[in-house]
Parts: structure tokens; C-alpha cells; sequence
């Protein structure tokens, strides 16, 4: 059963680049936000008559901490009608409606394989939510490798706070992939998240001789995501063993 629509406040707005804002959202009404890491809302915008095509969703990025605040990062799209109004129109203090959690794209019950969470863009947000919450709830876990992909340095999404949590996260690797960039810095890769991914496999296949037993989740554009799965089942993996949110 869906959730009630409900009423919420923006009540702080940053912008992270030159095209991507976070918004912390407040539900007054409720005391508490419960959600999993990896599921979304939706907002019901006031940019269309018909109801269904004012839905629009995005994932959480920060993790459950018990209040009724949670974090988004939303991507303008100049030709869109969601984006231009939440960038143009809302401000802080502003009021949307919105329904939520939803979404089965969260961690398995039992972290006892490695986690291969590919991203590009704001794609980034559910693993952004889900390795705050391994840290802070100290859920017992394998190597975590978050892959984020975006174009250039510019575009990067929570780069220095993901490198600190590499630092107090043990097992937690945070590998940013630049496509347009030919020199990067340590720790960065230049070119697109699959030489990424594809080179960490094939390290752990030269040193133990067979590929890692892991679960994949792939989250962003429909060409990436699309891409990573055959890329991966051609590596040998299950399809089973993949998980998919697609963006746009």
C-alpha cells in the first residue's frame, strides 16, 4: 500500500556544482522519517494539469538518523519541467507534497559478499545514504567499492567527504571516475566507471584466481547501467546478483 501524500518544507538548499543542488527536506507532521538506504520519494510538483505527470522521484542521499529531515541531490535538466521548477521556484521555506519512502533497491540483510556500488551523476545519492549507514550503525561487512563516474572535476559529488569516510570506514573504497580528464590524482581514475570496476575484478582474479563473490548495484543513466550489466555477465556473473536503479 502507498503511502499518504504529505506536506514538507525545504529548509536548507546548497549548490554542490554548477548544475547539481542538495535539498534538506522537513516533514513537520511527522516526529520521525523512517526509510532504507537506497529507497526514494516522490514529489507531486505543481507543473503539469495532469496529476500523474507532476509525479517526480529521487533518491535519498543521506542515511536514517531517527529525525524527520532527510537529504536529496537533484541534477537540473534545462529541458525538463521537475527540475527548472525545484531550482527556480522553491526556495527555503518553501512547501511541496510528497510521498514516500519507496523502493527496493536497498542492501541485502547480510553484507557477507563484497559491494560494487556503480553510479554516475546523482546516481551517486543511495550509496551515498547506504555507506553512511554501514558506518554509523557499524554493520559488519566485506570491501565496499563505491564507483562514481561524472565528466570532470567540476563535477564531482561528495569527493572529500566519501575520502574521509574511506579513512574511518574500514573495507570502504571510494573510487571517482573522470571521463574528460587526462590527468587525475591519487585515488582517481580517468575514463568511465567500467575500466574501473573491470580492473578491480581482474586484480582480485590474478591474485586469488577466480573473480569476487559479489553483489552489484548499478545506479544512473540507462546507457551506464545497461553497459555495467552486460559488462559484468560476460565477467561471470549472475544476473541475480545485480541490482539496477535507472535514472531518466
Amino acid at each position: 500500500m502507498l503511502q499518504p501524500w504529505l506536506k514538507c518544507v525545504v529548509i536548507k538548499t546548497e549548490d554542490i556544482t554548477h548544475s547539481t543542488r542538495r535539498f534538506w527536506i522537513q516533514i513537520p507532521e511527522l516526529t520521525q522519517f523512517d526509510f532504507e538506504p537506497g529507497q526514494f520519494v516522490t514529489f507531486d510538483l505543481p507543473i503539469h494539469e495532469q496529476r500523474n505527470k507532476r509525479w517526480r522521484s529521487y533518491s535519498i542521499a543521506s542515511a536514517p538518523d531517527g529525525t524527520n529531515i532527510f537529504e536529496l541531490v537533484i541534477v537540473l535538466m534545462e529541458d525538463g519541467l521537475g527540475t527548472p521548477h525545484l531550482f527556480n521556484d522553491v526556495k527555503v521555506g518553501s512547501e511541496l507534497i510528497v510521498r514516500g519512502p519507496q523502493g527496493k533497491f536497498t542492501m541485502p540483510d547480510t553484507l557477507d559478499k563484497d559491494l560494487y556500488l556503480i553510479c554516475t551523476g546523482t546516481g551517486i545519492a543511495p550509496f551515498r545514504s547506504m555507506a553512511h549507514f554501514i558506518h554509523q550503525k557499524q554493520i559488519p561487512h566485506k570491501n565496499i567499492h563505491l564507483i562514481f563516474g561524472c565528466r570532470e572535476f567540476k563535477d564531482s559529488l561528495y569527493e572529500e567527504e566519501l575520502k574521509q569516510l574511506e579513512k574511518m570506514l574500514p573495507g570502504f573504497y571510494h573510487h571517482p571516475c573522470f571521463s574528460r580528464e587526462l590527468v587525475v590524482g591519487l585515488g582517481q581514475y580517468t575514463g568511465y566507471v567500467h575500466a574501473c570496476y573491470t580492473d578491480l575484478i581482474e586484480k582480485h582474479k590474478g591474485m586469488t584466481g577466480a573473480i569476487p563473490d559479489a553483489s552489484f548495484f548499478l545506479c544512473g543513466w540507462k546507457n551506464m547501467v545497461d553497459d555495467a550489466k552486460q559488462k559484468l555477465m560476460e565477467l561471470g556473473y549472475d544476473k541475480h546478483a545485480i541490482h539496477l536503479e535507472l535514472y531518466g
